[in-house]
């Protein structure tokens, strides 16, 4: 898996695991977090309104 260009490990929708929008492949305004060695994906609303703590490093437990 390329470091540089994130991409989900199963084909097919993404689901936000913030608040469990769904989305279909990789969409370009979602952001991909690495929590404990985990991708997590995030919708484009819930990376806006954490954009400070994403910023900050902090794991999503923390928002």
């Amino acid at each position: 898996m390329d470091q540089q260009n994130p991409q989900p490990q199963e084909t097919g929708n993404l689901v936000c695991c913030r608040c469990g929008a769904v989305a279909e492949g990789m969409p370009p305004t979602w952001t991909c977090s690495v929590e404990n060695g985990a991708r997590r994906y995030f919708c484009d609303a819930c990376a806006r309104e954490n954009i400070r703590a994403i910023e900050g490093r902090l794991d999503s437990a923390w928002w």
